[in-house]
């Protein structure tokens, strides 16, 4: 199909000694005036002069991926450096469509991985496919003609792979289709978001639950702790144990699990809609912008979830009898302070968003794409544990950096309802803290939240992948 390139960069074999001189063979080529660099003029003249045909635009977005001093242009290293990465994702996608393993790819395997997107293909496109990357007439396509054919298109996973042969003509899937560039291709082609979502809710509900004692013990060492009157683990346990029982230590856990659904789908909505809204570059976003993005999304759900927030940390500090259910809390809440209590804390509850929700999505990311572009090697699936170990860090990562501004918010949350407690905005209440705990004051109830996270983590993930597997959702 392009023979300039298959003579001079595909064989058989090779080994990475052939690979930087056939690098090199092929920079030079495309460096037509000589100035070190290939440019976007450059690479769309050198690419046509050999035949190879490109999609709108990908010349600037092979530029633009493998151009880390930012100078419009790839040196050689710059070049040899984005051939080699894209050639690793274009192996991980070659192989994820062997289903077989015997490396070819054939119409089956073509029609079994659009249906693990949802979509179905008829054989008749599955081969028309096959026949825009067999070079040899085998009406199978093995790496050498797969590498071959998308050494030079940006495009490196199934969903970009689609959109390419959509746009090319190679395949008629509808117009009315859209496959996205964001994580949840599966849920918006096939119209399963809701079983996403019941997934994700199922699993939020076991693991709140299953921490619901340890986030109770939080909430409570963040108001009633101090350096007069330290609590400990033990001792606070032993304390509401005393007042009400062990089904006290679930008190606040019903509206906890309550606001999962909402608050999930909102924040991870908005998130995908704001990377999109933020990212400077189609298809790509930095990890400034991913920042931005988790900390507005997380704001976003916050803002529409707030109230249900107060009234958890209400019920979670109540005395036995004080409140006969959520109905009864909200009632009283309403007749006693009026609207505005349910926005209480709520500026302190924002501010911590910014840096917990930032931190918390844009860290777990980096750290999962990071070990995939190091260490992945037939699969793009990190496994269960390089993803637990990515949680728990982005996780702590997050609190660490957010955590006295949750303490300022449960306290102001918790203002009216503990007796004797001052009516104080959000400065004067750090003020206090600092003058009478310190600094450390702004971290009472950390432990507890930390011994949570490992087990919360661990807890969601395996409900998620059981409701997942239950609901026929695949992988």
């Amino acid at each position: 199909m392009y023979p300039v390139v298959r003579k001079l960069l595909f064989t058989d074999c090779r080994c990475a000694g052939d690979a930087t001189k056939t690098y090199e063979e092929l920079f030079a080529k495309l460096d037509t005036n000589k100035d070190g660099k290939v440019d976007v003029s450059e690479l769309r003249a050198g690419l046509a002069a050999m035949g190879i045909q490109t999609g709108k635009g990908a010349a600037q977005k092979i530029i633009s991926s493998g151009d880390q001093n930012k100078d419009d242009g790839l040196n050689f290293n710059e070049f040899s450096k984005y051939l080699r990465d894209h050639e690793k994702k274009l192996l991980l996608t070659f192989k994820s469509l062997d289903k077989n393993k015997d490396g070819c790819i054939d119409y089956m395997e073509i029609k079994q991985s659009f249906a693990d997107l949802g979509l179905d293909i008829s054989r008749e496109d599955a081969n028309k496919i096959l026949q825009s990357i067999d070079v040899n007439g085998t009406m199978t396509v093995d790496w050498n003609e797969w590498r071959d054919h998308f050494l030079f298109n940006p495009a490196t996973s199934l969903q970009e792979i689609i959109r390419y042969w959509k746009h090319s003509s190679v395949l008629d899937i509808g117009d009315s289709l859209t496959i996205p560039d964001e994580f949840t291709e599966e849920e918006k082609t096939t119209g399963v978001w809701w079983k996403q979502l019941t997934a994700g809710a199922m699993a939020g509900a076991v693991s709140r639950t299953g921490t619901a004692p340890l986030d109770r013990m939080k909430v409570f060492m963040q108001v009633h702790s101090s350096k007069s009157n330290k609590i400990s683990l033990v001792g606070g346990f032993k304390q509401m144990l005393k007042e009400g029982g062990p089904s006290s230590l679930w008190r606040g856990n019903g509206i906890n699990v309550l606001k999962i659904a909402p608050e999930t789908a909102i924040k991870f909505m908005a998130y995908e809609q704001y990377k999109k809204l933020l990212s400077s570059e189609p298809g790509k976003i930095k990890i400034h912008e991913r920042f931005m993005a988790g900390s507005l999304a997380g704001a976003t759900a916050q803002t529409a979830i707030y109230p249900m927030e107060v009234m958890k940390t209400r019920l979670t500090l109540r005395k036995t009898g004080q409140y006969s259910g959520m109905f009864d809390c909200a009632k009283k809440i309403l007749k006693r302070e009026g609207v505005k209590a349910f926005y209480k804390g709520y500026i302190p509850n924002i501010l911590g968003i910014i840096p917990y929700a930032g931190i918390d999505l844009a860290v777990y990311e980096s750290l999962k794409n990071l070990w995939l572009s190091k260490y992945a090697k037939d699969t793009a699936n990190p496994g269960v544990l390089v993803l637990l170990g990515c949680g728990t860090i982005s996780s702590t990562c997050g609190q660490l950096a957010s955590y006295p501004l949750a303490l300022i918010r449960t306290r102001m949350q918790a203002q009216a309802s503990v007796e004797g407690s001052e009516q104080l905005p959000m400065g004067r209440m750090v003020k206090k803290i600092l003058q009478k705990e310190g600094f450390f004051g702004l971290y009472r109830g950390i432990l507890p939240n930390f011994m949570k996270v490992i087990p919360a983590v661990s807890i969601s993930y395996v409900v998620y992948e059981y409701s997942r597997s239950t609901l026929g959702i695949q992988k």
